[in-house]
């Protein structure tokens, strides 16, 4: 892992962690093509965050309890 896309890791979850996102609008905001820039792919393979299906059809994001834990082991407040 990367360490200078670590903090951009724990904004992305600390993002989803105010409140669920849909998933389009975390997609629009966070997915990339760069291959050294994946952000969202690395915050889902840790388990950081979660992809959860919304009453009504579509998905939201939200940070798991994983990504909780991260926030708080790094100083990010109580999220």
């Amino acid at each position: 892992m990367d360490n200078a896309i670590e903090p951009l890791i724990l904004d992305l979850v600390e993002w989803v962690a105010e409140t669920p996102k849909p998933y389009a609008d975390v997609m629009d905001a966070w997915r990339t093509s760069c291959p050294r820039l994946t952000v969202w792919e690395d915050a889902l393979d840790r388990g950081l965050v979660s992809r959860v299906a919304r009453v009504g059809g579509g998905f939201e994001v939200a940070a798991t309890k994983a990504g909780i834990a991260a926030l708080r082991i790094s100083g990010r407040g109580d999220a």
